[in-house]
């Protein structure tokens, strides 16, 4: 199995950087996602300049500021940036377990990773935001719980190909998966959480865990430290090296000298010259961790094309 650290043919580099395309349009300024054209301009330019992943996130909509925000569907989305890539790793940066049935999820994984080539890494959580759930007519109780049987659907059927399953939230009943995807044993895992009992899933199961310190501080120390105990914590509870479980965290930046306009909901962007904004994401590597999903603020080509010069100066200085 290719590990989530080395997916894509990028020059290694001591912190990989990917980009979230942003189709919920959470860092916008109007309230509606980029268009299937733009999005795919940002897709490619991501991969010409040398990025290692592109993120998609799982949303029916939002609310930012007490605005309404429009979302495209992640996997739809997702099997054309498949499509229209070669080289990048592609992630779900998080799929909510909850929206899709978990036996037709993982069906879905495979297929996606045979359009990319195998170059899928599978984000995974419970989900949070109430109202989508509501209005969408999705269970919103018992979400953990949900995610511990949909989780063993999905990392069983890709993993092993087959499963018989009987469980309080969801079954498959002698269900295989046929044709499989290039990676007969599955992708790499990843589950966004910041719970003990879903850290423990993950120090259980899962190849990389996943922070979203967007809203949060985008000071490292600030913003995992408490959170890297908590998983080492698990990590040992369960018998597991902690070294041997990869750590991402999805940050906000704005790439350009002067500082962001406000931005929804509190976020904290990073933001200055080329060097500056590189020495703030080197920091993260001192916390343990190897993968950046950089939320571009605005996330439009002018602001990655903006960004790109940054990735030269990590190559560069990187430790």
């Amino acid at each position: 199995m290719a590990t989530p650290e080395h997916s894509g043919n990028t020059p290694r580099r001591p912190l990989r950087i990917g980009i979230e395309l942003d189709i919920e349009a959470l860092s916008l300024p109007e309230p509606t996602p980029l268009r299937w054209n733009a999005q795919k301009e940002m897709a490619r330019l991501a991969e010409d300049a040398g990025f290692d992943s592109l993120w998609l996130p799982d949303h029916m909509f939002g609310v930012w500021d007490g605005k309404t925000v429009g979302a495209w569907e992640c996997w739809s989305m997702l099997a054309a940036v498949a499509a229209v890539t070669e080289r990048v790793a592609l992630g779900t940066l998080v799929l909510a377990t909850s929206f899709r049935e978990p036996a037709l999820l993982a069906k879905m994984a495979d297929t996606v990773d045979e359009i990319s080539g195998g170059r899928l890494i599978l984000g995974l959580g419970a989900g949070w935001f109430e109202a989508e759930y509501r209005a969408f007519g999705f269970p919103y109780d018992h979400r953990a719980s949900r995610f511990e049987e949909a989780f063993t659907i999905i990392r069983t059927l890709l993993r092993e190909g087959k499963i018989d399953f009987d469980g309080t939230y969801y079954q498959a009943r002698d269900c295989e998966l046929l044709p499989r995807g290039p990676r007969p044993h599955g992708m790499p895992f990843m589950i966004g959480t910041r719970g003990p009992r879903m850290m423990r899933l993950t120090a259980q199961h899962a190849e990389m865990w996943n922070a979203w310190v967007v809203s949060k501080s985008n000071t490292p120390s600030e913003a995992l430290a408490k959170l890297n105990a908590d998983l080492d914590a698990a990590c040992h509870d369960v018998g597991r090296d902690p070294a041997t479980l990869a750590r991402s965290a999805a940050v906000m930046v704005h790439p350009y000298p002067t500082p962001p306009p406000p931005l929804p909901s509190g976020c904290d962007a990073i933001w200055g010259d080329h060097e500056a904004i590189a020495e703030k994401l080197l920091a993260y590597v001192d916390e343990g961790i190897s993968h950046l999903q950089v939320v571009l603020a605005p996330a439009t080509p002018k602001s990655l094309e903006a960004f790109a010069p940054v990735l030269e100066v990590i190559d560069r200085t990187g430790r």
